[in-house]
């Protein structure tokens, strides 16, 4: 059935909610005796190695993931969609998919070829990949790659960083055949390719509209979730795909973050709802030009909607904090073919109890918990479990596990600052001492900020997140609850004790102004009478002050019903 669909690519789609990128999905796979053929012509055609990050793409283009591209893009393409974000037909593509292998031996290979020849690519085992059709060979400017892509020539970057590491001068386009998957290893078991996806959801689970969500690096953490759930509360369905492949060393390693993944969603997701499937692609660094990339990707695994974050596949500080919304403005919803749904930034509220963003929250930082992947990341290298408002603990502390390099340095320093860290979760603690406090006389510098400071700010939130509205609460229902057995004696007891106490004092003032003289005689050691009548209007103010007392018998007067119940019950007796 599957082959079946993969195969009728004209009409396969037709029916579903969605359909591929550009009207098909791409199956480069070969199988059976084209496989068979296809080794044997290996051995007479001119090879090429590649690394790991192109057998990945190679990967991604066979198996439909990258549809509608075939190979690898001719310069047509690859100008126009370094210019224009499409591709020369105008279909929206944002990244070039293009093929400059470095090395001596490859560059040899590539002088050799002609337009029409194939070329076998290898990986690092020598071992056949693919192969590739050359439809074009053409040269490039890296800079000229570097600005449009990226946006920035500066080697920090990681994508531009990449360019200049990782690809040659000249580039080979062309469609390719994929004779070998690779194995996913950890992963293999929970791999789902487009076509499954595509099977699982319209023919198996018969959905009519699934949210995909791609995350990267961190661990699941609530702002994650607070994205699915809203989303589930109007799709069928939810396609989670953590990114799995080329992470930085110092990024949760995958198998820890797809555990982490695993069980929170077997805790606190419906089963029959979600999906969750590793994505193994490379990682481009592109911002938000990435960002559309993924919201594609999610359209070519059979999602209706794409969910995407406040700073979905960002970098540092090299585009702005919502770049990742703003470029789908450039993009008809037509074109696109996906509903994008955009998200704010996702903090817990202990004012409102609950997450939330500045579209939802009218509250100040003071009682805000940000949710920082990176920031939790750091925490959990310092090992300390994060606050449970922002993390699930069935999350962190798997993920925990899966931090490289963990602990702390002889300076007690991990990889980010401790200023940094705080600042990033909790950034009230520069300006109030806790968490809806009130203002420091002088706000902390976050360089000075030190592993104590960090300690102070957990250790806050653990005690008082809970507290600030539960107090809240607390008081509301004192004053609200006309039923007292609720309500702790022990509160009403202190009131009446506070207020019993505070007459005595008035009573015992009163009687000090009546003796006190118009003059003292020692203004260090008496009172005059205008200096105790002061007191005494002072004792008189705190009295009004001091709470009431509520009792059963002092709330009478709010119960005022004018029949007895039976009569509501549609009794007519008496």
């Amino acid at each position: 059935m599957i082959e079946k669909l993969i195969n009728e690519q004209n009409q396969a789609y037709l029916n579903y909610p969605q359909q591929p990128h550009g009207g098909k999905l791409v199956n480069r796979v070969l199988k059976g005796d084209d496989l068979e053929a296809a080794y044997h012509r290996t051995k007479e055609l001119p090879t090429i190695m590649v690394d790991l990050e192109a057998v990945i793409t190679l990967e991604m283009i066979a198996t439909g993931v990258l549809s509608p591209n075939e190979g690898f893009m001719n310069e047509d393409d690859y100008k126009s969609v370094l210019e224009h974000g499409r591709l020369a037909n105008g279909v929206i593509w944002p990244v070039p998919l293009s093929f400059a292998p470095i090395g001596e031996k490859n560059r040899a290979v590539i002088q050799s070829l002609s337009i029409g020849d194939e070329v076998v690519l290898t990986d690092e085992s020598k071992e056949p990949v693919a192969i590739l059709t050359v439809e074009d060979i053409f040269s490039y400017n890296k800079e000229m790659r570097a600005s449009h892509l990226f946006g920035t020539t500066d080697r920090n970057h990681p994508g531009v960083d990449a360019i200049y590491r990782r690809m040659g001068d000249t580039a080979l386009g062309g469609p390719i055949q994929l004779l070998r998957r690779v194995h996913w290893g950890p992963f293999e078991k929970m791999r789902m390719e487009p076509k499954d996806t595509w099977y699982l959801f319209y023919e198996e689970k018969k959905y009519r509209s699934v949210g995909g969500f791609i995350t990267g690096a961190n661990p699941l953490h609530r702002g994650h979730e607070y994205i699915h759930k809203n989303a589930l509360e109007e799709l069928d369905g939810l396609l989670i795909q953590p990114l799995v492949e080329m992470a930085k060393r110092e990024y949760t390693r995958h198998e820890f973050r797809m555990l982490a993944y695993r069980s929170v969603l077997n805790t606190y997701y419906p089963k029959n709802r979600t999906v969750l499937s590793p994505l193994r692609v490379t990682y481009i660094f592109a911002g938000p030009r990435e960002t559309v990339l993924h919201a594609l990707i999610m359209k070519n695994y059979g999602c209706t909607h794409a969910l995407i974050g406040r700073d979905h596949a960002g970098i540092g500080d090299y585009y702005d904090k919502y770049a990742s919304h703003t470029i789908f403005e450039q993009f008809t919803p037509e074109e696109l073919g996906i509903d994008v749904r955009l998200y704010h930034e996702v903090f817990y509220c202990t004012r409102c109890d609950s997450l939330g963003t500045k579209q939802t929250c009218p509250h100040d930082m003071r009682f805000r918990i940000h949710i920082s992947g990176t920031g939790i990341r750091e925490l959990l290298r310092h090992g300390f479990l994060p606050p449970k408002e922002i993390v699930r603990p069935e999350s962190a502390r798997i993920a925990m596990q899966g931090v490289q390099p963990k602990g702390l340095d002889d300076d007690h320093q991990s990889i980010l600052p401790v200023g940094k860290i705080i600042h990033s979760i909790f950034p009230y603690y520069l300006e109030t001492a806790q968490l809806g406090g009130t203002k420091r006389i002088q706000p902390l510098e976050m360089s000075a900020l030190t592993i104590q400071d960090l300690e102070r700010a957990v250790m806050d939130v653990r005690l008082n997140a809970n507290r600030i509205y539960q107090d809240i609460f607390d008081e509301f229902s004192y004053v609200t609850d006309i039923n007292r057995s609720l309500q702790p004696e022990w509160k009403t007891e202190a009131r009446e004790s506070m207020r019993k106490q505070q007459k005595m004092v008035v009573a015992n003032l009163k009687e000090k102004v009546k003796q006190a003289p118009d003059k003292a005689s020692d203004e260090f050691m008496y009172q005059d009478k205008e200096e105790a009548e002061k007191e005494l209007e002072v004792a008189k103010r705190i009295m009004e002050d001091i709470p009431l007392s509520l009792k059963k018998d002092t709330l009478s007067y709010r119960i005022w019903n004018p029949l007895p119940y039976k009569r509501y019950r549609g009794s007519d007796e008496a």
